[in-house]
């Protein structure tokens, strides 16, 4: 599903990320541990498509997709959804157009953006939560929207950024099931990063380390 060859990113005169190859199997949950100033959010970055690779290449889904600095097919071109660490849900929105804004710029019919964001709701057990503020969500209950909204889309791959960092331990290991259970009935592709090995552990089909340049 995700192919890095030989991938360097250089930010300035500083190496982040050097000579990375990587192969990503479809429906894998690939988890990446590594300490702070390793490279992994820059990886995730690169995967999406914000920004390009110095030197190196990355596939997805058999198509070159960066080269050698330059960005070939956009991200909103990849299939591939972010989950961030900071969730960038955007507070002027309520939960329904939070998780629909994907379809709405896509031009997707009103009546199937209802039913669809309805959908994903109860499959993230929020169901009757659509107008809601962000404000007036637990963090837990922000982070199920952000899978929504990730979800919403169908996209092959699915990258997350320590998106369960800042919740308490109970909530962290209920929330742990859910992307496990999203993930197997979805069948996407999960690239998750986080510094935590019981998450890790819990969560991967397959544990990688970055170590720090």
């Amino acid at each position: 599903m995700i192919e890095l060859q030989q991938l360097t990113y250089r930010d300035k005169n500083n190496i982040i990320l050097k000579d990375i190859n990587l192969t990503v199997l479809s429906r894998e949950r690939l988890v990446i541990l590594g300490s702070s100033g390793s490279g992994k959010t820059t990886l995730l970055r690169l995967i999406a498509g914000f920004t390009a690779p110095t030197s190196g290449e990355i596939r997805i889904d058999d198509s070159i997709v960066s080269r050698e600095g330059k960005i070939i097919i956009p991200p909103d071109k990849r299939e591939v959804a972010m989950v961030f660490q900071d969730l960038a849900l955007w507070p002027h929105m309520n939960v329904y157009e939070n998780i629909a804004f994907g379809l709405k710029i896509r031009n997707i019919a009103k009546k199937t953006r209802d039913t669809k964001v309805k959908e994903m709701l109860s499959l993230v057990r929020l169901a009757g939560y659509e107008k809601r503020s962000i404000e007036q969500l637990s963090g837990g209950e922000q982070q199920r929207v952000a899978l929504a909204r990730a979800l919403i889309l169908s996209p092959k791959v699915i990258l997350m950024d320590e998106p369960l960092s800042s919740l308490d331990r109970a909530l962290n290991q209920k929330l742990r099931k859910e992307i496990i259970r999203l993930q197997e009935k979805f069948g996407f592709t999960l690239v998750y990063v986080t510094h935590n090995e019981e998450e890790a552990e819990e969560i991967a089909t397959r544990v990688i380390t970055l170590n720090t340049q």
